[in-house]
């Protein structure tokens, strides 16, 4: 059979439907998958092995869906599941599709009304994985899925000496600012951190690590956002003893690099089944806020001013199961 499966963005996303094409390509008999994206995120599609080809949207939806069509799919798997995506399958002509469950109005019901009926203990993985059940096709609970090319792997020669010998990584950023921790709490976290800390994140988040390393001026604590590619960060936090980070992309590729993690929630909660999938982990995060959820994305500040859901944030290290564990196993490129 030949598949499409469709997901646009986010890098997030993307990383946590990576079980669909390699459960569809090792247990569907003769199964050729292709894949749809982003035109930004064609580092996501070119290395991963189980896409037997892929194409790229930038912006030209017609045209897509041309070359798509004289594809003849057997299947299209939506797990976009949004407007554009519709209207791309509807240019495709006569074509199977089978769509993602993006639990819309339940969202809705707990973010705006506090009416919690989301299925319990349901991972986002698991619904994408609904989309293909009907061809027999299972979770292999392998977990997730993330391909850094060799050409992209990090030495760790590149960072300062006391990096050298294990360091712990925290990705700063985070796409919505009620989903960041804020400079007063990301300055009181690093602070208590007593081992070799690397920042990692994009060139949105060099200021703000370069803030927190001259406000500290801890030679421990390095930053290195925005000068290495997202799959070269990703090659850093494979080599992390564990990472802190937020509700964000960085937190899926750990998850998929099978990595010890410290998520820490805002306005997100783990309801919305987006937690690290398959992997230890502790989830930060303050309860009993009538306000929260106060989105299923984010905002640019708290609609309601105080931001308690970050300000009130414990950062207690002492509920970090592994810090007394010692090392995990660890993929490190000296």
């Amino acid at each position: 059979m030949k598949f499409l499966i469709i997901r646009f963005s986010s890098i997030g996303d993307i990383i946590m439907t990576s079980p669909v094409p390699r459960c569809l390509k090792t247990q569907v008999p003769g199964a050729e998958v292709h894949f749809v994206t982003k035109k930004q995120n064609q580092f996501l599609a070119q290395a991963n092995p189980y896409f037997d080809k892929y194409f790229l949207l930038d912006n030209n939806l017609t045209a897509l869906a041309g070359q798509l069509r004289a594809e003849r799919y057997d299947a299209v798997i939506d797990l976009h599941n949004n407007l554009r995506t519709w209207r791309l399958t509807a240019l495709m002509g006569n074509v199977l599709v089978y769509r993602f469950d993006k639990l819309n109005w339940q969202k809705l019901l707990l973010t705006k009304f506090k009416i919690n009926i989301l299925p319990k203990d349901l991972h986002v993985v698991d619904r994408f994985m609904a989309t293909v059940s009907r061809f027999g096709v299972i979770n292999d609970n392998r977990g997730l899925d993330y391909f850094i090319p060799p050409a992209d792997e990090v030495l760790l020669s590149v960072l300062p000496g006391t990096h050298h010998n294990g360091y712990v990584a925290f990705a700063i950023g985070g796409q919505d600012a009620t989903r960041r921790l804020p400079l007063p709490k990301l300055l009181e976290l690093c602070a208590k951190i007593k081992e070799p800390l690397l920042l990692i994140g994009g060139k949105e988040d060099a200021e703000m690590g370069q803030r927190i390393t001259e406000t500290l001026a801890n030679p421990l604590i390095v930053s290195v956002c925005g000068q290495f590619s997202f799959n070269q960060s990703a090659s850093l936090v494979r080599q992390a003893r564990y990472v802190f980070a937020h509700d964000t992309g960085m937190v899926h590729v750990s998850a998929a690099l099978k990595k010890r993690i410290i998520i820490i929630l805002g306005n997100i909660v783990r309801e919305f089944g987006h937690l690290p999938y398959q992997t230890q982990q502790v989830v930060w995060e303050v309860d009993g806020l009538a306000c929260r959820p106060c989105s299923k994305i984010g905002y640019k500040s708290c609609p309601q001013g105080h931001f308690r859901c970050m300000n009130n944030q414990p950062l207690d290290l002492t509920t970090i199961p592994w810090e007394t564990a010692g090392p995990s196993p660890e993929h490190r490129i000296l």
